[in-house]
């Protein structure tokens, strides 16, 4: 009995709040990246390997982005339990901090640095110029993040 035991407070990490938010984050936003690459210029000579390379990447800043967003909400309601029973303002402003930095981001690797460029199929916001798709992705796959994350670290009895 003791041995499962140590083995059960080995694996308690795998409940934390973070670990299930950066695993379902990073399971829809690879998913959203690959959908959206038709979307951006991409050189004829990148390898499919390149291309996922890609996409991984992106979805790693993604992770990133998702996880600040969580900390973020965590402190402002001193709890990093918070995604066990969020309410909309929380979901809000977890989905708004995300879409914040995705325009700056967007923003940056477009206009200033160069490190990607939409393709002429690219929608974009008239005003700031930041591509639809990225938007889109940072007003729906947030609020779903939340809702597997919470389905998983509160399972129905």
């Amino acid at each position: 009995m003791s041995n499962y035991r140590t083995v059960t407070r080995a694996f308690r990490w795998l409940n934390s709040p973070e670990w299930n938010v950066a695993i379902f984050a990073f399971l829809l936003s690879f998913f959203w990246e690959v959908q959206q690459m038709p979307f951006y210029q991409v050189p004829p000579e990148l390898s499919c390997f390149g291309m996922i390379r890609n996409c991984t990447l992106a979805t790693v800043g993604d992770v990133g982005i998702m996880l600040t967003s969580f900390w973020m909400v965590a402190a402002v309601s001193k709890s990093r339990q918070w995604v066990r029973q969020p309410d909309r303002r929380q979901i809000g402003i977890f989905t708004l901090i995300g879409v914040l930095i995705t325009v700056i981001f967007e923003d940056l690797a477009t206009r200033w640095l160069g490190i990607w460029t939409y393709a002429d199929s690219m929608p974009t916001v008239p005003i700031l110029g930041t591509g639809l798709l990225p938007l889109l992705m940072w007003l729906l796959i947030p609020p779903l993040t939340i809702w597997f994350v919470k389905r998983q670290l509160c399972p129905v009895r």
